[in-house]
């Protein structure tokens, strides 16, 4: 999967242009909520993954390898 946050973009705008359709009954207009509420779910979660990433690189560029011993061996067996 090559997705970026920009196609999170768009499909959330898609999600917005699918709720607007001034076509659909109320049983479509349910449908498409539940399937926004979905894709939201997911968003926030992208959204927190990129979110932690930039504060791990925000720590590396201010204080470089030396960072590393302060922060939690994550995955490592010795926890």
């Amino acid at each position: 999967m090559k997705n970026k946050l920009g196609d999170l973009n768009n499909h959330l705008f898609a999600a917005l242009e699918r709720l607007s359709d001034e076509d659909l009954n109320s049983d479509q207009i349910e449908q498409e909520a539940k399937r926004a509420d979905a894709i939201v779910s997911v968003a926030d979660k992208i959204i927190g993954n990129a979110d932690l990433q930039l504060k791990a690189a925000k720590l590396w560029a201010e204080h470089g390898s030396q960072i590393m011993p302060m922060l939690p061996k994550i995955g490592s067996s010795d926890q």
